[in-house]
């Protein structure tokens, strides 16, 4: 199993989970968060913002899926002139175990 953390736009953050639903993979943690890329922020006019909105999609699936998960978050998050500064980024690390803690079910 694998974990996707998927950084990206607020405004993309509905394109993406619609996408993964209609993919199949509709259970998705969502969590506000801000940060930076090597642009290291926003400058506008005389305003610098250092840290800039995103929105974190956290997913477990299985191995055979990873590629194609990957691929669904790149279409659906990347802006629509082929991809700008600031579409985010996906983490991908390997899971051990999960757990559901209703359940008690180990996968």
């Amino acid at each position: 199993m694998y974990m996707l953390r998927a950084i990206v736009r607020p405004e993309k953050s509905p394109a993406v989970l619609k996408a993964l639903f209609d993919a199949g993979f509709p259970a998705v943690t969502k969590l506000p968060v801000f940060g930076r890329g090597k642009q290291r922020g926003l400058k506008v006019g005389t305003v610098t913002y250092d840290e800039l909105p995103k929105e974190m999609l956290m997913l477990v699936i299985q191995e055979k899926d990873k590629d194609f998960v990957v691929e669904t978050i790149m279409n659906s998050a990347r802006s629509e002139d082929g991809g700008q500064f600031g579409d985010g980024k996906i983490f991908v690390t390997p899971v051990e175990e999960s757990y559901t803690i209703s359940s008690g079910y180990k996968e």
